[in-house]
């Protein structure tokens, strides 16, 4: 046998810029990314009709810079729909083809994650990788989604199951864009904030509870602040963590997203990503509690916190054919990751575990928990 085994490595830069107004004309935070590059602008159509003068504002910004415009900001579909199916990634890559984009070239994505996932994957595939800025418009995109390194769609019936890893040229969070969110969808994010705060920094957590009516009221400094720090710590974890692109069997960031996947298909995405992960956090808090690796205090104390940010932690879906359609979940994740199932659980405030196995009944009985739970007086529940 002869063998020629060699060994590179290329390094990355990983760059979030946070700012308050990225498209006033005094901004230089775009045009300084894009320099002389032409630029292809998307733009998420429920971002769009929330907004009805941000095109505008877009090609405003653009003339005012000198920023290379391919064409006035292209509207594409959103939400969960974006990742759907491939007609997203198809419009895409047919826009990329028409403006005779090259690898020098940027695609700007302004919208939620699941816009930013679909579109990142077409971006990543055409030429075999573009330059991508995403501008996140969503709690949950600033917070941790649309600071990552994942795009992709949902196909087979499983999410994530066609997609690629692709550092992003850069990530522009704008305060400004979560102006126009409704009061729930403001709040979505905070739930990956909570989950970042108990696998990585008990100060945040405090600080999170110190400052949770005012984020339960949408208050936007108090989100911005909660969002910057998520952010941080997601993208340090992507960074700094050893293994960017999950090639190992575990997810460290992905403390209740086992159950929360599995509820967002179960419910065909009625459930948003927030409000499926709030519950998930709360499932694999009580497995945490119940395997003697998180002390019951620090478990109530997270059950509390979601509460006081106006999250529910219970879904009837949990009991779905006696908890059996939520069990398959667990399967499901260890296939998404290859290897041994692999989950994350808080072993204290800070502190995370892996566990390669749960068991069953005692995935039920905290489901049976969160329902009585829920179904408690508002006092009781407090």
């Amino acid at each position: 046998m002869d063998e020629l085994d060699l060994r590179f490595s290329v390094t990355y830069r990983h760059r979030i810029l946070f700012v308050e107004d990225a498209f006033a004309p005094a901004c230089p935070a775009l045009a300084g990314l894009v320099g002389e590059g032409r630029v292809l602008p998307l733009v998420d159509a429920g971002l769009a009709e929330a907004r009805p003068g941000l095109r505008a504002e877009i090609v405003a910004h653009a003339a005012a810079r000198g920023m290379r415009l391919t064409r006035e900001p292209l509207v594409l579909t959103g939400g969960e729909a974006a990742k759907r199916d491939t007609a997203v990634v198809k419009a895409v890559l047919a826009a990329i083809e028409t403006d005779g984009l090259c690898r020098h070239s940027y695609v700007l994505a302004v919208g939620g994650g699941a816009f930013l996932d679909a579109v990142g994957f077409a971006v990543a595939t055409a030429h075999r990788g573009l330059r991508l800025i995403r501008m996140p418009s969503t709690t949950l995109g600033q917070a941790d989604a649309g600071v990552g390194v994942k795009n992709g769609i949902n196909t087979f019936g499983k999410k994530n199951f066609t997609g690629a890893f692709a550092v992003p040229a850069a990530v522009v969070n704008d305060l400004r864009l979560l102006a126009s969110l409704d009061l729930p969808r403001r709040r979505e994010g905070l739930v990956e904030a909570v989950k970042v705060a108990v696998l990585k920094d008990p100060a945040f957590l405090a600080a999170l509870e110190a400052e949770a009516p005012a984020l339960r009221a949408g208050d936007l400094p108090a989100v911005g602040r909660a969002v910057r720090r998520s952010a941080e710590l997601h993208a340090r974890h992507i960074a700094e963590g050893g293994d960017p692109f999950e090639l190992g069997s575990a997810r460290p960031l992905d403390l209740g997203h086992w159950a929360a996947h599995r509820l967002e298909s179960l419910t065909a995405h009625r459930m948003s990503h927030g409000e499926a992960v709030a519950v998930g956090l709360a499932l694999d808090t009580l497995c945490a509690r119940d395997l003697g690796l998180l002390p019951a205090g620090d478990a109530a104390r997270i059950l509390r916190l979601l509460a006081a940010l106006g999250f529910r932690t219970y879904a009837p879906e949990l009991h779905l054919d006696g908890g059996k359609a939520l069990i398959e979940g667990l399967e499901e994740f260890r296939e998404h990751l290859g290897g041994r199932l692999t989950l994350v659980l808080p072993a204290g405030i800070g502190s995370p575990t892996e566990v390669h196995a749960l068991d069953p009944a005692r995935v039920r009985a905290a489901a049976d928990e969160l329902r009585a739970l829920d179904s408690a007086p508002c006092a009781a529940r407090s």
